[in-house]
Formats: structure tokens, sequence, C-alpha cells
């Protein structure tokens, strides 16, 4: 029954991946015109597997209301550097919201902050493709968060600071599909070395946050789901 589970999970991820990729497809094809509306349309996709996963038990008010707490400390976490690139507290907030949350929450966790922090910063056809690059973020987070590798400080330490290239290299390539002609691999590889330095600064950046707040933010969301209850019920056991 859990591995039937488990392969039903997989199979509507993809669903949700393949279905993302062509909405992504599509903006560029109509040379990134109704960028707003592919936002949503992802948006929309980032939140089917929490739906499908919380159809027959519905999310609780105390956990919607933690959810939102989460992406406005995400959004507060990246505004006020808008000014230093690639230097925010917004992807650690996710990876920990992640983390305790679930990977379906943490999706939509991860690309609800990139369109919200975007309505300050500025919405562009890069939007859609942040909201799929921080979404997975969380997911993967989720995923992580199922395991007892979050217990491990170091693991956690090199998985955000991973996400810093990964979340640039996703972007990277929104950028060489849409703007770099002719496409050849020299003209693919120096788009993303390009970025090269931007990344390492996203990735450190994750990797002293994660370092110095990763414990006492999992021991505080520990304490408040035991009086308040927020939590899904499979990631209170995982936690407790």
């Amino acid at each position: 029954m859990f591995h039937k589970s488990k392969a039903v999970f997989y199979s509507r991820l993809l669903f949700v991946f393949i279905l993302i990729g062509v909405f992504l497809t599509l903006m560029m094809l109509l040379h990134n015109k109704h960028y707003l509306m592919f936002s949503f349309m992802v948006l929309l996709c980032s939140i089917l597997p929490a739906y499908w996963k919380f159809e027959k038990q519905p999310l609780t008010t105390q956990t919607l209301m933690f959810v939102a707490i989460l992406i406005a400390l995400a959004v507060a976490g990246r505004v006020p550097f808008a000014a230093l690139p690639s230097i925010q507290a917004a992807s650690f907030v996710i990876i920990v919201g992640g983390v305790s949350l679930g990977p379906e929450l943490g999706f939509v966790t991860g690309s609800t902050t990139a369109l919200v922090s975007n309505m300050f910063m500025g919405q562009g056809p890069w939007t859609p493709w942040q909201m799929f690059a921080w979404g997975l973020m969380g997911l993967s987070a989720g995923l992580i968060g199922m395991t007892k590798l979050k217990k491990s400080l170091i693991f956690m330490i090199i998985f955000g600071g991973v996400w810093g290239f990964l979340f640039g290299w996703i972007m990277d390539l929104w950028y060489a599909l849409q703007y770099v002609s002719p496409m050849t691999l020299k003209s693919f590889i120096l788009a993303f070395a390009s970025s090269a330095l931007f990344d390492l600064y996203h990735g450190l950046s994750n990797i002293v946050l994660i370092a110095l707040l990763y414990r006492p933010w999992e021991k505080l969301f520990t304490r408040l789901d035991r009086k308040y209850r927020f939590l899904p019920t499979k990631q209170n056991k995982g936690m407790d």
C-alpha cells in the first residue's frame, strides 16, 4: 500500500512538471507575452499536489496560517536585500518550510514566494521560472524532511549550498533559451558561466543561514507545533 501511494505521488508530480513545462514553453513561443497569466498557471500547478494530498484530509486553519507566515517571512527576507544580487534569506525560509511542511506545501511556499515578492521587485517573464525554481527547492526540501537526513546539519548545509547553484542554473536555462542566439554549445556554456559568481553568493548565503539558524528554527517549529498542531500529521511524527 505504501509503495502504491508513493508511485501515485511521483506519477502526479511528473504530470505537474510536464504541465509547467508546457506553460513555460508556450510563454517563450509567445515571446514572453502574457507572462502574468502564465505565472498564475504555474501557481495553480504548484497547488495541485497539495490539493491531491489533502482532498480527503482538509488542511487546518493553523496550517494555512503557518504557510502564509512562512511566505511573508520569505518575501521579507528577499525584498530588503534587492540591491545585493543573490544575497537574501528567501531560500533559507523556503528550505526550512519545506522540511517542516512536506513536499506538497513546500512547493506552494516556494512558488508563491516568487510571485508575491516580485510584486515589490517587478514582475516579468522571469517570474514563472523563479516560481518553478523556488517551488522545486521547497518540494525537494520537503522530501528530505520525510527522511532522517533532515537531522544532519552538515547535509542540510550542503543541500542549501547546492540549491544556490541549481536555482541559478534554472534561471540561466531560461535566459539561454530566450536570449542567446545563435544557440551553440559555447554560447550556452558562457550564459551559465556569466552568473557563476551570483550563484556562489546565493549558495554561500544559504550555507551561512542554515549553519546559524536551521537548528533554532527547527526547534521553534517543533515547540509551536506541540502547542498548536499546525504541521501535517506525517511531519509531526518525523520531527517529534
